[in-house]
């Protein structure tokens, strides 16, 4: 039922797509196609142009091996996070809520949802910035506009995966095809470009800009979000299904990240060779770089393409935005809302620090606050990526599947290098702070004890797998994806025929079976109805296999026999869906010989049901039965 609190996370896309019964070797590829380019366009948003724009302009093409390091540091844990998503059937925010201590994953979901407010400032001010320099439209006209864009997933995703999938790849097609003309019009220097692949820092500034290059590209919240959409795709849960899985979706990440380097190092070769080949260091700033595309490269089609390119690099990205803050709040913290609130949510996240700086600093400070974006993604890596490293190389919980040596040891070099390398700034921050500032008090006072408290969290969330039966595995609660079945007790018989009992797996449980039972006694017979609303439900019905629908039917043969055992005539059905929909169509179809219905109320009243969505409301209008309300 869609009442419950306790929910299988991104739901509405969750095994869509089917994979088996193809004969070909290239069908079996192309169903798994599709994932890995939802997850590229994070690589090639706004964020990355502020980045790649400064970079390539301050300091030539001697960045572009921090580009490519990037990506395959992208490609590696990407990967990891398919492994996860497609072993344990769970994304990388429920491994956490499985894995660690109440306080630990709630800070853990603030991380993830500073991440993503981060990332999803970057698109808002990328959008708005590309409706201006198309359009002519003001900042905030544009930032206003990016609410309602927001919304277009949500159509997307009543069309299907694979309609949203061809959606985004379009998109896509657009931004590399607009910097593969723009390069032919640049003619950059293609010894110079390959020496930019030699590894070397320029300075401190140098060090930021490639620090925020790797925010840019390797992005927390695409972790989340990958081993999420990789269970999009039913598949076979046998040995032989799963590595072919895990080699489909590689083959997959690895062609779609690497169309994401090639947009990143056309940005950043671009700027290189129009703006520091002409002695302008200085052009940081999106707006500025589309105003000198057209002199200095001489044609008027330079600078539409850009423009365009940007637009539809910050729609696509809103939308996988938007998708991994609903991922994080549901595997965080067990919860689901309306997914339009969720949507709206994540928007103002991002549209409230858009709108304060462009209010108050101008317009010209939405490159700065860019290129912040993506170091503030940088700087929350490590919260994401040291849990991931744990979680697929766990022997137990893998199943086999777990990573070997060589990967074990490449994953925690990457994860240290970006640890280290944003130890750094931080510390080359807060040096700064204290030597520029004439009273240095609330630095002690306030950031550094709250810059220790983040260490040493990550330092815990580094020990505690490794510790955590010696230190007390007693502080993990149970995450199940429902509470335990509650206790059925005799109850004073009355008569009544067939009675439909909805089943959520809440505590309102008790009170609905109680009362079938007061109502039909032992005469009358009895069927628990539960609706299984993963992703993959909506798509593959009885043919989904995954972890909540193992668990919902274990639960409601657990009501089933303490029903039985108490003398009562007893039977389940699970249907799949949404709950709105399954529910009367089961109860109204010509095969049914229900005479009454059951369900649950939740008691919840106008906040929480405009958050939390409402099932009784929309099937007491479309069943053809009595409806009796507990």
């Amino acid at each position: 039922m869609s009442d419950r609190n306790e929910h299988k996370s991104l739901e509405e896309v969750h095994g869509s797509v089917n994979t088996s019964g193809k004969k070909s070797l290239w069908k079996r590829i192309l169903a798994f196609l599709g994932p890995a380019y939802l997850i590229s366009v994070g690589y090639m948003d706004p964020g990355n142009w502020a980045t790649d724009l400064a970079g390539g302009s301050q300091f030539g093409y001697s960045l572009l091996w921090v580009l490519l390091m990037s990506n395959i540091m992208a490609l590696l844990l990407q990967s990891l996070s398919t492994r996860l998503g497609v072993v344990r059937g769970m994304d990388l925010a429920q491994a956490s809520r499985e894995e660690y201590p109440p306080f630990v994953n709630f800070m853990l979901y603030i991380f993830a949802e500073i991440a993503i407010a981060a990332c999803d400032l970057a698109e808002v001010v990328g959008m708005a910035i590309g409706l201006q320099l198309l359009f002519g439209l003001p900042l905030l006209w544009g930032v206003s506009i990016t609410v309602f864009d927001s919304f277009l997933l949500l159509f997307l995703l009543n069309k299907g995966m694979r309609k949203m999938e061809a959606f985004i790849v379009a998109l896509i097609a657009i931004i590399g095809g607009s910097f593969l003309l723009e390069l032919f019009l640049a003619k950059p220097d293609i010894p110079e470009v390959l020496g930019g692949f030699v590894p070397s820092i320029p300075n401190n500034d140098g060090l930021y800009i490639a620090i925020g290059i790797i925010g840019a590209t390797v992005m927390p919240h695409n972790l989340y979000l990958h081993s999420s959409l990789v269970q999009t795709r039913k598949i076979e849960k046998t040995k032989k299904g799963i590595r072919q899985a895990l080699r489909f979706n590689f083959i997959d990440s690895f062609i779609a990240l690497n169309l994401a380097f090639f947009v990143n190092a056309a940005i950043l070769i671009l700027a290189a060779s129009v703006f520091f080949k002409n002695g302008m260091f200085e052009v940081a700033e999106i707006q500025d770089a589309h105003k000198l595309l057209e002199p200095l490269l001489g044609s008027s089609l330079a600078p539409i393409l850009f423009a365009l390119a940007l637009i539809a690099a910050g729609q696509s990205s809103t939308l996988t935005g938007t998708l991994a803050g609903q991922i994080v709040m549901e595997g965080y913290l067990n919860l689901r809302i309306q997914p339009w609130v969720r949507r709206l949510i994540t928007r103002l996240l991002a549209i409230v620090p858009a709108f304060f700086t462009i209010i108050y600093f101008g317009e010209r400070a939405t490159g700065e606050l860019l290129i912040l974006s993506q170091v503030v993604l940088s700087l929350q890596l490590g919260f994401a990526i040291i849990p991931l490293i744990h979680f697929v190389s766990d022997k137990k919980t893998m199943n086999g599947f777990h990573i070997k040596w060589p990967l074990i040891i490449a994953s925690w070099i990457i994860s240290l290098v970006i640890v280290l390398l944003n130890a750094k700034l931080v510390f080359d921050e807060l040096k700064s702070w204290i030597t520029s500032v004439e009273d240095a008090t609330y630095i002690w006072v306030f950031i550094v004890p709250i810059t220790i408290a983040v260490v040493l969290l990550l330092v815990f969330i580094s020990l505690w797998p490794l510790f955590k039966e010696k230190l007390g595995r007693g502080w993990i609660t149970n995450h199940a994806p429902h509470k335990n079945p509650q206790t059925i007790e005799v109850i004073t018989e009355k008569n009544f025929k067939h009675i439909a009992i909805a089943i959520d797996f809440s505590g309102s449980d008790k009170k609905s079976i109680s009362a079938a039972l007061q109502i039909g006694g032992k005469n009358a017979k009895y069927t628990l109805l539960h609706t299984v609303e993963t992703p993959g439900a909506f798509i593959y019905g009885t043919q989904i296999k995954d972890y909540e629908t193992d668990k919902d039917r274990e639960f409601l043969k657990n009501y089933k026999s303490q029903l039985e055992a108490l003398g009562y005539h007893t039977d389940i059905n699970l249907s799949f869906g949404n709950p709105k929909k399954a529910i009367p169509k089961l109860l109204n179809s010509a095969e049914a010989n229900f005479d009454l219905l059951v369900m649950g109320r939740h008691g919840h009243k106008m906040i929480k049901d405009i958050l939390l969505g409402t099932t009784v409301d929309v099937v007491r209008h479309r069943v053809e039965i009595p409806i009796f309300i507990t």
